[in-house]
């Protein structure tokens, strides 16, 4: 398949631009000293896949990945009380984009860390938002960044066993 002219030079504007002008700006955070179930309970709720965690001055120290709590909220009910955001996160410093770095330049970070997303910090050197590949297609397929936080996308209406108990401020209907 042969790549047009211009779609390439489409590409390179897109890896040319700065990253605040492709990342979502609004981003659901968490505190370092949460718990892991309130950082289950924001994922949630928001319906994104990842939380930046910062401590108090907004400063970010790491991004959990819903995969990683849901695997943190496997562990036996009485330990999960103890349990802080900032213990899910690695020991070793995590990869950040900086607002005016190129969205090149942290796809080659993305690929790298084999990281699916990034905190993006500000010139302050505060979160400033949440960097992630959907967005990095999204400004490839010719669309603008949105200030929705990162990865809420409307959600199919969970099936509700028998049984079980809706989840608060849920509309759909249990199965029969």
């Amino acid at each position: 398949m042969e790549h047009q002219p211009r779609a390439v030079h489409g590409e390179q504007e897109v890896l040319a631009r700065a990253v605040g002008a492709v990342m979502r700006t609004a981003a659901v955070t968490i505190s370092v000293d949460e718990t892991v179930l309130v950082a289950w309970e924001l994922l949630e709720r928001s319906g994104s896949r990842h939380l930046p965690a910062v401590r108090p001055d907004r400063r970010c120290t790491g991004l959990l990945d819903r995969a990683d709590v849901a695997v943190a909220c496997a562990a036996p009910a009485a330990s999960l009380s103890g349990l802080r955001v900032g213990d899910l996160l690695p020991g070793h410093r995590a990869a950040l984009a900086h607002i005016e770095e190129t969205v090149g330049h942290a796809a080659d970070l993305m690929g790298y860390t084999d990281a699916d997303a990034l905190p993006v910090l500000g010139e302050d050197g505060r979160l400033a938002g949440v960097l992630t590949a959907a967005d990095i297609v999204a400004a490839l397929a010719g669309r603008s960044a949105r200030t929705e936080p990162a990865d809420t996308r409307p959600r199919a209406p969970s099936t509700v066993l028998p049984g079980l108990p809706l989840r608060r401020g849920h509309r759909g209907t249990a199965m029969p």
